[in-house]
């Protein structure tokens, strides 16, 4: 199989599906991989190290037999990909009707990378996992960079300064992350979600539960159900009494799809102290704050509130190296030994597919 790699063209993206040590793996197992000069170059990948890794580059990766992407193609790329290609690549299903009607039409083999089920055979291809990794531990940078306090406790010839306190709304892989990175940083960290299954989790890395009295079930796929009405109640009233004890809050709730619940009303920022901090990671989908202005970072009541998108490709080196395992484990799945072969009954190939052509149907 023919893999071709293209420049990311979307404002502010920095990743690259695929980098040399991927590259190398696939072209030792059967794959030919045409990558587009400048494609890593974002990411701190130079042409130089994808041509040692046995990449060829060309001007038009999209002749390939599949395209892999980070984000889903443009009209302009789209118009570009013909019948029966494949493409991979983080296609935003549930948002972006019009995005997979296009792919649709050009008849693409198209699979989602936020499609693919999470089960334990999978786990290797979660770039929705990888990816939150990445802005879990940006999200505690932010925080500490935006607070205008130490995070760790110092004893000092002047006197001990007290460690800031850190509040992380949700611990899935992005709060987790989050909670571990804020503990190296020496904060005194709280963790709150409402799938007490995960307690323990946050309490093994060091974080209190905070215990607001709203629990929710996990669903299938790992993520909290959606609250119903009088829970998101009960929760922003708990969480307006309890937000103003911290210094920095990072917010990582999310229901695929969705809009993000609102955890945080704008009479909790009121009550915060002068000069605290929120990180909204779920700020593509509305935020979890009600003040968050998605792709911003504005001061409301006083307080910081960090609204910005796409976190992870801000660290653009070691996510394209995350997702490209991913892509490299997707493309392994659908063609091994480099030879495509599709297989409609298996549970990952037909969830992670959002378009295909009536003969792959078939």
């Amino acid at each position: 199989m023919k893999v071709g790699v293209p420049r990311e063209t979307a404002a502010g993206e920095r990743r690259v599906a695929l980098v040399p040590e991927t590259v190398k793996r696939l072209t030792g197992g059967g794959f030919e991989i045409t990558v587009e000069p400048g494609a890593g170059e974002s990411a701190s990948f130079p042409d130089g190290e994808y041509e040692s890794a046995g990449a060829t580059l060309a001007d038009d990766p999209y002749t390939a037999d599949a395209v892999v992407k980070v984000q889903a193609p443009s009209a302009d790329e789209s118009a570009r990909l013909r019948e029966g290609q494949i493409v991979i690549g983080f296609l935003q299903p549930l948002t972006d009707r019009e995005g997979v009607e296009r792919l649709g039409e050009r008849g693409v083999v198209a699979f989602a990378m936020e499609s693919i089920p999470r089960i334990t055979r999978a786990q290797a291809m979660d770039a929705l996992s990888s990816q939150a990794t990445v802005a879990g531990y940006k999200a505690a940078l932010l925080a500490a960079d935006r607070l205008p306090k130490f995070f760790p406790m110092l004893m000092t010839a002047a006197g001990t300064v007290a460690p800031a306190k850190v509040l992380v709304l949700g611990a899935g892989v992005a709060g987790l992350q989050a909670i571990a990175t804020a503990r190296r940083l020496g904060a005194v960290v709280s963790g709150f979600d409402v799938r007490p299954i995960v307690r323990e989790q946050v309490e093994s890395l060091g974080a209190s539960f905070l215990d607001l009295g709203v629990i929710g079930e996990e669903t299938a796929g790992g993520y909290a159900r959606e609250l119903s009405e009088e829970e998101q109640r009960r929760q922003q009233e708990a969480l307006e009494t309890r937000v103003p004890e911290f210094d920095a809050v990072i917010t990582t709730a999310l229901v695929p799809g969705r809009p993000a619940p609102r955890l945080i009303p704008a009479s909790a920022v009121a009550a915060m102290r002068p000069g605290s901090v929120i990180v909204d990671l779920a700020a593509e989908a509305g935020g979890n704050c009600e003040l968050t202005e998605p792709g911003e970072a504005v001061v409301r009541e006083d307080v910081t509130i960090v609204g910005y998108t796409n976190l992870a490709s801000t660290m653009p080196f070691h996510a394209s190296q995350l997702y490209s395992r991913n892509v490299l484990a997707v493309l392994q799945h659908l063609a091994p030994q480099g030879e495509l072969n599709l297989d409609w009954e298996d549970e990952i190939t037909s969830a992670a597919c959002v378009t295909r052509t009536k003969e792959v149907a078939a």
